[in-house]
């Protein structure tokens, strides 16, 4: 096993939902060889301080999300794209701690290759901002109003990607609903 992390520990202690999958996740990414860190208040994974997995959970299952996931082979077609949006990143879905110990050597396969993948330096190809398409909604925003347009043209590319992103999540879109005047809102603010 590699390096602990005691944050690691403290997470797992106050987990209700999911303990006993992400303890099992958690011993699996370790006999992998990976170094555990808390990020984004999440169990992630490294190789030589690159991120390769992170542990979460939701809902309906819990997952091992592998950061650069699009790159893997996925020899046995089990790796979800959470969106349509999401270009890296891939899960593999469980809702019990028998499907990740009937899985492991599976898990431990693809862990070593996404480690292969960080050596090798390969990259995603990410889309650039300006293929996205903004919806429609949020681009009459911007017509409307000088000020606004000039706000979301002042953002960096990633930022004004991620209120692209944010503007097409089904809240945000509804007639009428808040959710793009406070998107619009926000990214105004980012100027002051």
């Amino acid at each position: 096993m590699n390096r602990t992390d005691s944050k690691i520990d403290g997470f797992l202690r106050k987990t209700k939902k999911w303990r006993e999958e992400f303890q099992k996740l958690r011993m699996v990414c370790l006999e992998c060889g990976l170094t555990e860190e808390l990020k984004w208040g999440k169990p992630c994974y490294t190789y030589q301080k690159s991120n390769i997995v992170l542990i979460h959970g939701f809902k309906e299952y819990c997952a091992l999300l592998f950061m650069k996931g699009s790159l893997l082979k996925d020899a046995k077609g089990i790796l979800v794209q959470q969106t349509e949006n999401v270009q890296a990143a891939r899960q593999i879905r469980f809702t019990n701690v028998r499907e990740i110990v009937e899985m492991e050597p599976v898990l431990k396969a693809y862990i070593k290759e996404a480690i292969e993948v960080e050596k090798a330096g390969l990259e995603v190809d990410y889309k650039k901002t300006s293929e996205f398409v903004i919806p429609e909604e949020f681009q009459n925003r911007l017509d409307e109003s000088p000020a606004l347009k000039t706000a979301f043209a002042a953002l960096t590319p990633g930022r004004q990607r991620g209120y692209i992103l944010i503007s097409l999540q089904p809240n945000n879109r509804k007639p009428g609903r808040q959710g793009l005047k406070s998107v619009c809102s926000k990214f105004s603010m980012e100027r002051d």
